[in-house]
């Protein structure tokens, strides 16, 4: 059994509501959701909230709701890897077996059932024990600066400021969009940030941390341009 789950506390601060704030004419939970749905890949969506709205909403669209999360993992400490650890454990007790899980976050309107696919397969595909989303960064990292206290740059490490950006490395990033694990690895919260994890690389354009109401107003901007073309599926 293959399942999806979504962690969606009802506490966010900085976005009030956001895991149910409306993102271009419906919540924004339901675009994840239904991106899982239209993927085919799961035998079940979960959501895993604290708060009966967002309950509520994501049985409307089409999702399962089957416990209340544990406040102990709905504080602003709670870590995702716990919150999907302790959904992984419910339904191996109480609803069966499952073989992978793939935590997709509700603020994720521009995944798509391909990019669900795509993790599934590498994952299946691989001995690594996790697979998820990452994208490059726009600009090298080697050549990252700092400002110190008297307002002056220093560049983390001098020695590649005359280095072309062609030969620095590409660096990469979590894109924040899913994560697809197997059953003893979300189980025994092993780092997902690690060589046991396998990379889906995303575009930039599609990849966007939704944190703040500028972030969230770019975000759609950038969505509704895109929702009448292709989406963009080659890394860059």
């Amino acid at each position: 059994m293959i399942i999806a789950i979504i962690p969606a506390r009802g506490g966010s601060k900085r976005i009030p509501r956001k895991n149910i704030k409306l993102f271009c004419g419906k919540p924004i939970i339901a675009w994840s959701i239904e991106a899982a749905q239209i993927s085919g890949c799961f035998d079940s969506i979960l959501v895993s909230t604290d708060d009966q709205e967002i309950a509520s909403i994501a049985r409307q669209f089409g999702a399962d709701v089957p416990f209340e999360r544990p406040a102990a993992l709905s504080d602003d400490y709670a870590g995702t890897t716990a919150v999907i650890r302790h959904a992984v454990q419910w339904h191996t007790e109480n609803r069966g077996e499952i073989s992978i899980a793939c935590c997709l976050y509700p603020t994720a309107p521009f995944v798509t059932a391909d990019d669900l696919k795509r993790g599934r397969n590498v994952l299946l595909d691989s001995d690594a024990e996790y697979a998820f989303a990452v994208t490059s960064y726009g600009s090298p990292i080697q050549r990252a600066m700092r400002i110190n206290a008297d307002n002056r740059l220093q560049m983390f490490d001098p020695s590649h400021f005359n280095r072309r950006t062609q030969e620095l490395e590409i660096a990469y990033h979590d894109a924040g969009l899913f994560y697809w694990g197997k059953k003893d690895a979300w189980l025994q919260e092993k780092l997902i940030f690690s060589e046991i994890a396998a990379a889906i690389v995303m575009p930039r354009l599609r990849v966007q941390d939704i944190d703040t109401s500028e972030d969230w107003e770019r975000a759609e901007m950038i969505f509704n341009v895109m929702r009448g073309s292709a989406w963009a599926v080659a890394p860059v």
